[in-house]
């Protein structure tokens, strides 16, 4: 069964021809357009009749009123209104709530799409350093890669999650010096603190001791040219190190629902980095300083020239992302790479994917920058060196502890089998609700309070909503046999407006693939949710003398349920039987 929007496009399609014919007018193509009507009342799909004015040459009213005529004569499903130049139509429920809710219902995968199958993405997100743990501007990349993965995926993509570990450079080596001059042979586990938090104070450490000691930024260097050159005591410290840190990390990714089909990391991959810059000079790409640097000249996408290899030998970030890309290609060769990186690195991948396309690889062409804006606590922008970043483990800590203290507040402990487990997915659900309900492209502020409350656009209530649904289906107890949908039953403005919304459910999951942009799902949730809410108060769904309308709206409840959970799953949300 075609989704309701394309059958109403057929009747209007189907309409126009019919109008032409009766006007003797000869028509061979028809565009048609649908729009959204201003108010609920009016409609659920709106058509405009602009530009067939021409062709038909009558005015636009004129064709409005005509097209309705013969939509309404049709019996087709639908109910529809000439509105000045558009025609308006309404969805008859007793025409096609039957077959909505069958369809959902019927479907493991109501919600997936095939727009990309047969098609290899792999999605590049997260990304940290080994110099400290993770902060709320991962949180967000963190999120945004994992529910991108899961939307490209649900649109029948072949999805491979990738995360490139940053574990050497010379902020990895600020943190070992600091470390070696001051660690004073203690360990995570004598200090009784998390592997990648121990590391990151000594990065802190590093940057309070260079403001009184000019030499520790040129020992941190120092460092890391003997790195390189293999120097075996700073090689186990690095180690040693990175251990601690990377362990610390992955517990972080566990707690929030975070995972990866492939570990990349920077020490593996740089010199093959270097090797590429070697080879592309050898062939005339790049040219070469007195003082032995690498450049590469950009003038032909309109910038200046960018540094590839240190006149020390030492490789930059450009470098090895170089070497990990051809890596990649190589491992798994896919259709598209996405890489979820914040905005400030624009320019970065823009040279990146030039370079590789200087280096001729075709796949280059095939690259994309899924940039996101910067995300900060009302307080103000953070700053890793100083220690004024938002940690991410004491946040998603303090929103299980605020998800806690509201169960506990409301007397509803005693419901909940695991209030641990709960408070934690409560915070799970606040956490990326709050931060993909806001398009990537754009900064945000990152409220904990707000995000984790149980009403309003945030996860707790989508959660809340789901939770209600679930107690309502656990009150129906009637035998279903015999029992039957009564389409006609669902006649009221708000149940049209939920089997509408459910009929285009798909095209949200489509449509947030195809932009790569979680919050057109994160938005229809939190609609679907307050749709659902008005449909519960305003209608006794458990109470009618006749069955089968209680069962119609159950099966109905028991669609948007289903819905909920295959969005949720794409936003990495859990959805609770109690809270």
């Amino acid at each position: 069964m075609d989704s309701l929007k394309e059958m109403y496009k057929s009747a209007v399609k189907e309409s126009l021809l019919a109008v032409a014919k009766e006007n003797n007018i000869s028509v061979e193509d028809l565009n048609i357009f649908i729009e959204k009507p201003p108010k609920a009342e009016l409609g659920d799909f709106a058509f405009p009749m602009f530009s067939f004015a021409k062709v038909f040459r009558l005015s636009p009213a004129i064709i409005a009123s005509k097209v309705a005529e013969v939509i309404n004569s049709d019996n087709s499903g639908a109910i529809a209104t000439p509105a000045g130049p558009y025609v308006n139509i309404k969805i008859d429920p007793s025409q096609v709530a039957d077959g909505v809710i069958s369809r959902i219902l019927d479907n493991v995968s109501y919600g997936d799409n095939s727009i990309y199958s047969n098609r290899k993405i792999m999605v590049e997100f997260s990304c940290p350093n080994t110099n400290k743990p993770l902060h709320l501007g991962h949180l967000r990349n963190d999120c945004l890669g994992e529910s991108i993965s899961r939307i490209l995926k649900a649109n029948g993509a072949d999805v491979k999650k990738v995360n490139l570990i940053n574990d050497r450079g010379i902020h990895i080596c600020k943190s070992m010096l600091a470390y070696k001059e001051f660690g004073e042979g203690k360990t995570p586990e004598s200090e009784g603190v998390k592997g990648d938090h121990f590391v990151g104070d000594f990065y802190v450490k590093f940057a309070q001791w260079a403001k009184s000691d000019e030499s520790a930024d040129v020992r941190a260097r120092e460092m890391l040219v003997a790195w390189e050159k293999g120097d075996s005591e700073i090689y186990s410290l690095w180690e040693l190190m990175n251990k601690w840190t990377v362990d610390g990390i992955k517990e972080t990714y566990k707690k929030t629902g975070i995972s990866f089909d492939t570990y990349y990391y920077e020490s593996k991959t740089y010199d093959n980095g270097r090797n590429e810059v070697l080879k592309g000079l050898d062939a005339g790409s790049f040219y070469k300083t007195e003082d032995g640097t690498v450049w590469v000249d950009l003038e032909d996408i309109g910038l200046d020239k960018k540094v590839l290899l240190r006149g020390d030998g030492t490789t930059l970030y450009l470098t090895q992302d170089i070497g990990t890309a051809v890596a990649r290609q190589e491992d798994w060769p896919f259709d598209q790479l996405v890489y979820v990186v914040a905005s400030e690195q624009q320019y970065h991948f823009k040279v990146l994917f030039h370079v590789l396309e200087k280096l001729g690889y075709d796949w280059a062409k095939n690259l994309y920058h899924l940039s996101y804006g910067m995300v900060n606590l009302p307080e103000g922008k953070m700053k890793s060196r100083e220690g004024t970043v938002v940690d991410a483990d004491e946040l998603f800590d303090s929103l299980s502890r605020l998800a806690r203290e509201e169960i506990i507040s409301k007397g509803r402990e005693s419901e909940i089998s695991d209030l641990d487990f709960t408070s934690d997915s409560i915070a799970l659900a606040a956490l990326n609700f709050y931060l993909l309900t806001v398009s990537p492209t754009k900064d945000m502020i990152f409220n904990p309070k707000e995000s984790i409350a149980f009403n309003g656009a945030t996860g707790p209530y989508i959660q809340y909503m789901g939770a209600r649904i679930n107690s309502l289906l656990s009150k129906f107890v009637d035998q279903v046999e015999g029992l039957k949908i009564k389409p006609e039953i669902l006649s009221s403005d708000i149940e049209r407006t939920l089997v509408a919304m459910l009929d285009e459910y798909p095209e949200f999951v489509a449509e947030s693939g195809v932009q790569m942009d979680p919050s057109i799902i994160a938005n229809f949730l939190y609609d679907l949710c307050k749709s659902f809410s008005r449909f519960y108060h305003d209608i006794p769904i458990l109470v009618n003398d006749d069955r089968d309308a209680v069962f119609t709206r159950i099966m109905l409840s028991k669609a948007v349920l289903k819905v909920l959970k295959h969005g949720c799953s794409l936003l990495n949300i859990p959805i609770l039987e109690k809270m």
